[in-house]
């Protein structure tokens, strides 16, 4: 009966703060009170603070008149603006780093990545050396180099540097034309985007096709001829048109300049293909360095400047030449070209068929400035020079661990197939990388947004300079415009980061 009567007996009780889930939520009901209790201590000592001071909070500054100029804006402005628009002005100016430096950022940082991995001694070692320099060098002093020793060092306005397509340089900043599309050109825009969409579309559809069937759709091979030719005849006609300035014979014929971009286009549909794409490589480069370096030193020898352009005009001529010989057959190619011709020749046609009109201002040196065209000032070309040489140091470095954090296995494997060094990459390797590469992206993108605040060290009107140093010296409205800045700041980078997350659950690979 005794042994029954113990097993029938209930537990002992035992103290709720020995049971873990009790003490969990003891614990964070106290954090949490002590969290609100330091809050509302900041807010009335705050409080209590400014009415000593005779100072009252709110956003009704925002309707005042800023009574200030800005050097630089997005849209018209003047003294008589309000702070709102002062902030909306720098909100702008800061979103427009921000863009144009993350896209080139990505731009250069995947090639120096992808070039430090290269078999080519040379090639590798000049990405090594940029990346080890750049990445090691305080980023506002780089600011501080390509502003005043680089940009504020360039000659007066009435001696600047001229550039191929009406552009200057000089002190007060780059001078470039000024887009001036009339009513119709609106057309020319959507067809824009809807051929952008198209291309993309039939890239997507052309990929999964040869992943599918271990080729690309013959409609979409021979059509990729076709527009092959077509964009090297429209390029190398624009080449040897531009290289009529230096060659004499080119100036008195110009026939001759579209007879050479035929037989260009022609030879690209024969076994000649790579030598005609060699000679177009020559004359763009040639072309380019000529004008630039003519341009810049007007006093070298216009023969030595020639002579280096056309040295330099072979080394990329035959570098082309080398890479397309052992790039695959036409039907084993991506149809970049292809592409590239929905993209820019529906465009153009609708551009032909609705009559629209796209004029340029160009920028017209007069006595003591320039009158037309677009001025960028120096202090944004240097930040988004700067921002972008920096940051793509970083994604380089990304880049080049993603790709070797991919299993050499699948190299072998992708060599035993018979795909060439781009088409491994492309396909195999870089898709498998990017789960690697995109969470530091998105980190680098953060740190280049966040980094555009440095461009009011050299008087870049962005949103710290403009609204947390001119408004808040103004207004004196201190808690309210740096929670506005605050507040922007990291919505920019939720933004980002949503996006971005979003992307790599896109690309990342899926276990079976």
């Amino acid at each position: 009966m005794a042994v029954q009567d113990n097993i029938g007996s209930s537990a002992p009780r035992t103290s709720l703060l020995n049971d873990p889930v009790f003490r969990g939520i003891l614990y964070q009901i106290i954090v949490g009170g002590l969290v609100v209790a330091f809050f509302y201590w900041i807010v009335v000592n705050t409080a209590q603070n400014l009415a000593a001071q005779n100072k009252t909070t709110g956003f009704d500054f925002l309707f005042r008149t800023a009574g200030f100029d800005i050097s630089f804006t997005l849209f018209p402005w003047s003294r008589t603006s309000f702070y709102w628009q002062a902030f909306l002005a720098g909100l702008l100016n800061t979103l427009l780093v921000a863009v144009i430096g993350i896209f080139f950022a990505t731009l250069l940082g995947f090639t120096l990545g992808i070039a430090r991995l290269s078999s080519n001694w040379l090639i590798a070692r000049v990405a090594t050396v940029y990346i080890e320099t750049i990445r090691n060098i305080p980023l506002l002093l780089q600011l501080f180099f390509w502003y005043f020793a680089v940009l504020k060092a360039m000659p007066a306005v009435r001696n600047s540097f001229e550039l191929p397509l009406d552009v200057f340089i000089n002190q007060r900043g780059l001078m470039v034309p000024r887009p001036m599309p009339d009513g119709e050109f609106i057309w020319v825009l959507l067809a824009i985007a809807i051929s952008i969409i198209a291309a993309i579309a039939v890239g997507i559809w052309a990929t999964r096709e040869r992943t599918a069937t271990g080729r690309y759709p013959a409609l979409v091979v021979q059509a990729a001829k076709i527009a092959d030719a077509v964009v090297i005849f429209l390029v190398a006609a624009l080449a040897f048109t531009l290289l009529s300035q230096f060659v004499p014979v080119l100036a008195n014929s110009p026939a001759i300049a579209w007879v050479v971009a035929l037989v260009a286009a022609v030879a690209s549909l024969t076994r000649f293909a790579p030598y005609s794409r060699a000679v177009v490589a020559f004359a763009i480069t040639f072309v380019i360095l000529a004008s630039l370096l003519r341009a810049m030193f007007p006093s070298w020898p216009p023969f030595a400047i020639d002579l280096g352009a056309a040295v330099a005009g072979l080394v990329v001529g035959w570098i082309s030449l080398e890479g397309t010989l052992r790039r695959p057959p036409s039907e084993g190619r991506f149809p970049l070209a292809l592409l590239i011709l929905i993209a820019v020749g529906i465009p153009a046609l609708v551009y032909v068929v609705t009559g629209a009109q796209l004029a340029f201002e160009l920028p017209v040196l007069e006595r003591f400035n320039f009158r037309g065209g677009v001025q960028l000032p120096p202090e944004l070309v240097a930040l988004v020079f700067g921002l972008t040489i920096y940051t793509a140091a970083f994604i380089a470095e990304n880049v080049r661990g993603g790709i070797r954090s991919v299993n050499k296995g699948q190299t072998e494997a992708a060599q035993s197939l018979g795909l060439k060094e781009g088409d491994r990459l492309r396909l195999v390797i870089v898709p498998q990388a990017m789960r690697v590469i995109v969470p530091p992206l998105t980190s680098q993108y953060l740190n280049l947004t966040k980094n555009s605040s440095l461009g009011a060290a050299i008087g870049y009107p962005e949103l710290v300079n403009v609204f947390t140093g001119t408004t808040l010296n103004q207004t004196g409205k201190a808690i309210e415009v740096i929670a506005l800045t605050m507040a922007v700041y990291l919505t920019f980078s939720l933004l980002t980061s949503a996006f971005m997350n979003w992307y790599n659950g896109r690309v990342a690979m899926v276990e079976r």
